[in-house]
């Protein structure tokens, strides 16, 4: 599993002309599903991610998780994140899981992240949707779970 993590301000993800997710401030999570990956990914994802301490502490250094702030999340969906460029012109996205498999592990992510006490909102899957965030910092990482 691959995700791109940004903290915000705020985040937002439209569906034609419906919001389907919001937050105000935490961490917006682009998810993306690899055909090896099984629930030990989601499982390290959800956990590395909500504890990872990229906010900042009263002396401003990064030294608090989204569970100490008491944060959101909104965890969106994202093929696309396993494209592969190296070769051509046009990304390859063999990679990828297909929906199914996909769809069950983005699933089984959002739910680890629940279990822990934070809000989390969603996209909809497969869906061609519209992300809208504030990024504060800004500070964007990546994670993989292999």
């Amino acid at each position: 599993m691959r995700a791109v993590i940004q903290r915000v301000k705020s985040s937002s993800v439209t569906v034609g002309d419906e919001t389907v997710g919001k937050i105000g401030s935490g961490l917006l999570v682009l998810l993306g599903v690899a055909e090896p990956d099984q629930s030990a990914d989601a499982d390290f994802l959800a956990k590395k991610i909500v504890n990872l301490r990229i906010f900042e502490d009263e002396q401003g250094k990064m030294n608090r998780s989204l569970i100490d702030i008491g944060g959101e999340m909104l965890v969106v969906s994202q093929f696309t994140l396993l494209g592969d460029c190296r070769k051509g012109r046009r990304p390859s996205f063999i990679d990828a899981a297909g929906p199914d498999k996909a769809n069950e592990l983005y699933e089984y992510f959002v739910a680890q992240v629940r279990k822990t006490g934070v809000h989390v909102a969603t996209g909809r899957f497969g869906a061609m949707m519209e992300v809208s965030l504030i990024n504060d910092g800004p500070v964007t990482l990546i994670l993989e779970s292999k």
